[in-house]
């Protein structure tokens, strides 16, 4: 009973974040704070139970203090904190907490420091970043000019944050956990995740349907639908890291034995990663031919840091033109055929494999939308092929989503494509 009590406790130890700013309300900002935060803390073991976004009006964010300490304990905010009038979170958080302004001479310096070094003038609107609630604890913001906040109340902790995301890194990384971690008790969080392709969510469930039921309660399993794939994370919850983490990874690999025939990867990372690391590991080279997806593949396989050892380039060849003068495809077969055949997508990756001299190669051409779909190639209509110098496969698909949607399944199906001709050794 001691123990289940003691579980509770800790258990019922939680975070709220509350991002402040009409720009995420009217879309015109995508709020990526929250996600980032959530990652972090949980990693941490902090369990983050609501997220809210407010506009920057004061009762509006005022409600929102009073609503979300009824949830959680720790309550985060973001935004607000800027040197100009619609930045109201400081003045609020000053008369919420019941104090005065006075200036944070660390902060000031910070200030001082950061307008010297870039040589620009300071004048009082950027040195009044400096004056804070005599209430709060202030944390000196060293990527930028607004400090973070701490306050306490009735137990409860909170702590305003600016809202650009690299600042509020900073304060979270160096300062907020941290601080959180001290003040606070809480159970180890562990995940193991892994990626199948070519089985679809409700099908993989009812494979996997008896291992889900037999789960104990600490343990829970999630299903991650996205482009085409599906993540598996099973995730455990408890005192003892080291004894649930070897509880989770016996499951895991009972998980991975039962979706064997599906499985990507045991590792959370993204297709273009696991085709990155294949490719790594036999000491091979890739290169992509992309029309439809206009170099989103390149960019995928470039944001990974040191792919410059496994990725050549990519000829993105949009137009007839292009594709003629880039990559030799046939005129009289583009006139005949059209852009989006399986006759042109095996040429442009020909062509690319000749032009770029890689081992391997992808080569992509579809009708992303919304406009341009023909009776016999409705829009989400893509050819891909993938292979190498002694062979080139190519494959239908079809697709039914938005422009941006219908790029990214392209991509990731394309690499995943990739994926399977590598290990077939071909």
């Amino acid at each position: 009973l001691a123990i289940k009590l003691l579980f509770l406790k800790l258990y019922m130890t939680q975070a709220s974040i509350i991002t402040i700013g009409d720009e995420l309300l009217i879309g015109q900002v995508v709020d990526t704070n929250s996600a980032w935060m959530a990652q972090e803390l949980n990693k941490a073991g902090i369990r983050v139970v609501r997220r809210v976004a407010v506009a920057d009006v004061w009762d509006e964010i005022w409600t929102a203090l009073d609503e979300e300490q009824k949830h959680a304990d720790i309550i985060l905010l973001t935004g607000g904190l800027g040197p100009t009038a619609d930045d109201i979170t400081k003045p609020l958080l000053c008369k919420y907490f019941g104090g005065k302004m006075i200036v944070h001479e660390e902060t000031r310096q910070n200030v001082i420091d950061i307008f010297t070094k870039l040589k620009r003038p300071l004048i009082e609107r950027n040195l009044k970043q400096a004056e804070v609630p005599d209430t709060c604890t202030a944390y000196t913001n060293k990527r930028g000019s607004a400090p973070g906040m701490l306050f306490t109340k009735d137990g409860k902790v909170f702590v305003s944050m600016p809202g650009v995301p690299h600042e509020m890194k900073g304060l979270m990384t160096d300062d907020v956990i941290p601080m959180l971690l001290q003040k606070f008790s809480f159970p180890s969080i562990s995940h193991k995740t892994l990626l199948t392709a070519g089985i679809g969510e409700s099908f993989l469930a009812e494979l996997i349907k008896d291992f889900e039921e037999a789960l104990p309660a600490h343990i829970k399993l999630a299903y991650l639908p996205n482009y085409g794939m599906v993540r598996l994370r099973l995730s455990a919850i408890g005192f003892n890291k080291e004894d649930h983490e070897k509880e989770i990874a016996h499951l895991f690999e009972t998980l991975k034995m039962l979706v064997k025939d599906y499985l990507v990867t045991d590792t959370d990372e993204p297709m273009q990663n696991v085709v990155g690391k294949m490719l790594l590991a036999k000491g091979k080279t890739m290169c992509t031919a992309e029309s439809c997806t206009g170099g989103y593949i390149a960019h995928l396989l470039t944001a990974i840091p040191g792919s410059s050892k496994f990725y050549d380039g990519s000829v993105v060849s949009y137009s007839y033109k292009a594709k003629e003068d880039l990559l030799q495809v046939d005129k009289t077969t583009l006139e005949t055929k059209g852009a989006v055949s399986e006759e042109i997508v095996l040429q442009m990756a020909k062509g690319a494999l000749q032009n770029i001299k890689s081992d391997y190669v992808i080569a992509v051409s579809g009708i992303m939308g919304p406009n341009g779909g023909m009776p016999d190639k409705p829009v989400g209509t893509v050819w891909i092929a993938v292979g190498d110098k002694n062979k080139i496969e190519a494959q239908k698909l079809h697709f039914r989503f938005d422009r941006m949607r219908n790029t990214q399944l392209t991509a990731t199906n394309a690499l995943n494509l990739l994926r399977k001709f590598i290990l077939a050794g071909y």
